[in-house]
């Protein structure tokens, strides 16, 4: 990018850092602004990154660039996807340490309406894509291309990489028969296209739902608090002092980081074929949760302390969170133009929307689940960083993060054998 008749010339790695904090600093200021007191709050970040993505594909893929055997190569989805992966490790870690304290308390007294909320969100998720395949076959070429499709638009309204990975490996397989209209290439192609067209509405639809909710409903905010305040005993506040490596808690955090990458990337084969077939894993995102929470949990990692401030934590959460969404948002938005069908948007508003609902309802009245720990556990069900980050906003408490940080694991889990179970059932 040249400026000023190439006074001013930025490109390679500081036109993306460029790009990416002016980027942080429009989209803080779209969030600023409220209608009734609803507003996208971090989530503005991801609609600039989005609409940047889409307005300046070209440019970025000129900038960001590697030469290599004396040619320029365009290296910008790869780049996104470093800063990508980059801050959701680092916002799921966080939010394990600030959670783990009342994780499991939380988790031993309710985890039955955990699982039911990710099993109603799963099950919801699945007929409702269903309900879309029937509706939408006859619209393409194939039904193989359709089934290729909404498992792309079910990864991406339920806001879940991890299922889209899952899917795509099932119909890889399903396209490497003999008989089969789609090559692996495209059948993974499609899919993808699918996920980024309703990922948008997917993270756009819950970080608008927990924040509606509490005002169709009317509800007393600081008396939802107070149902679900937790409150630290003697028995949680260590009596020992640990050792300190560090004051800003970065060794502390990239202990998790590094443990619970390498714990969400050890795979299960599901399949005869061993590593070579479909196999399960809780993925980057829920080995760094889970190690966050046990971690959080205990307090100490042997003789180091890893109690770190609630400031400390909530900064490094909202690093993470904001380099999750301009990684992401970027990626989806140079795509977004080129593969866009308007049946998939609706599609995946269908397939956002019904899991919500039913689940709400369905923990409201059957489960009586306190409004704050429902909507937690939605924002958990449907895998949604951002929402939590908007739930926490709006209700002024950290005390939601043990619903999210309960059902986010069980609903990974759903998402990712649900999307290969939709494969399997329509093929």
């Amino acid at each position: 990018m040249n400026l000023f008749d190439g006074a001013i010339s930025i490109t390679g790695v500081t036109f993306l850092a460029f790009m990416g904090f002016e980027i942080i600093f429009f989209g803080y200021l779209l969030g600023r602004i409220r209608i009734k007191g609803i507003g996208l709050g971090t989530a503005g970040v991801f609609i600039v990154a989005l609409l940047f993505g889409a307005l300046y594909s070209t440019e970025i893929g000129q900038n960001i660039t590697q030469t290599v055997a004396g040619e320029k190569v365009d290296i910008s989805l790869n780049s996104l996807k470093v800063i990508d992966t980059t801050g959701l490790v680092i916002f799921v870690g966080s939010i394990g340490l600030i959670s783990g304290p009342g994780f499991f308390k939380s988790l031993k007294s309710n985890f039955r309406d955990y699982f039911l909320v990710a099993v109603v969100i799963t099950v919801v998720g699945v007929l409702a894509t269903v309900l879309c395949f029937y509706l939408g076959r006859g619209e393409h070429r194939s039904a193989q291309e359709c089934i290729a499709a909404l498992s792309g638009v079910m990864s991406g309204a339920l806001t879940s990489a991890a299922a889209l990975s899952a899917a795509k490996d099932v119909l890889a397989t399903v396209a490497a028969d003999q008989g089969s209209v789609l090559s692996v290439a495209d059948a993974e192609a499609i899919a993808s296209v699918g996920y980024g067209i309703a990922y948008v509405f997917g993270v756009i639809g819950v970080v608008l739902f927990v924040q509606v909710i509490p005002t169709i409903t009317g509800a007393n905010m600081e008396k939802e608090r107070a149902l679900i305040s937790f409150k630290k005993t003697d028995e949680d506040v260590a009596a020992k002092k640990w050792f300190e490596v560090d004051p800003q808690g970065l060794c502390a955090l990239a202990f998790v980081l590094v443990l619970g990458i390498l714990i969400g990337t050890f795979r299960i084969p599901l399949t005869p074929k061993g590593y070579s077939g479909a196999t399960f894993s809780l993925t980057s995102t829920g080995g760094v949760l889970l190690t966050g929470l046990v971690v959080g949990h205990f307090g100490h990692i042997g003789p180091i302390g890893v109690n770190l401030s609630s400031n400390t934590l909530r900064s490094f959460r909202e690093l993470g969170l904001v380099l999750f969404l301009v990684g992401s948002g970027v990626a989806g938005g140079m795509k977004f133009a080129e593969y866009f069908k308007l049946a998939y948007f609706f599609y995946g508003i269908i397939i956002t929307m019904a899991p919500m609902l039913a689940s709400y309802l369905f923990a409201k009245y059957v489960l009586k689940t306190p409004l704050l720990n429902n909507l937690g556990s939605i924002a958990g069900g449907m895998t949604s960083t951002p929402a939590l980050a908007a739930l926490i906003d709006s209700a002024k408490t950290e005390d939601v993060t043990p619903a999210y940080a309960a059902t986010y694991p069980i609903a990974l889990t759903g998402t990712i054998v649900g999307a290969q179970f939709l494969v399997l059932l329509l093929s």
